[in-house]
């Protein structure tokens, strides 16, 4: 198997997990980060922003996935593939985000 579908499922996995909390806090009204802000990536985006970046995230993860290769939800390399890209953006935007949000404080005991 070639490593590009395995890149490919690794991006899109990126991109789905993203499209995650710009669709919520779009749907919800809330102002969220986005790459349209000012300064990008830290200041505040509109809900409708929000939404319209999370669906962009989830169509270019559906072409990433889906129509890349031949995905298979019982392919190992697949699904590391999809989930380690998915965990490394979770992981990053709970430590970026977290600065703006509350995300990163030590829970007390």
């Amino acid at each position: 198997m070639s490593w590009l579908p395995l890149l490919s499922y690794f991006v899109g996995g990126a991109f789905l997990a993203n499209a995650v909390p710009h669709v919520v806090n779009g749907m919800t009204g809330r102002p969220f980060q986005s790459p349209f802000a000012k300064p990008p990536g830290e200041g505040l985006s509109s809900s409708t922003v929000n939404v319209l970046w999370g669906f962009l995230n989830l169509a270019a993860g559906y072409v990433l996935v889906i129509r890349v290769g031949d995905f298979g939800l019982k392919d190992t390399a697949d699904i590391i593939a999809f989930g380690l890209g998915s965990f490394l953006i979770a992981l990053f935007s709970a430590r970026h985000f977290g600065r703006f949000n509350g995300g990163n404080r030590p829970e007390r005991s």
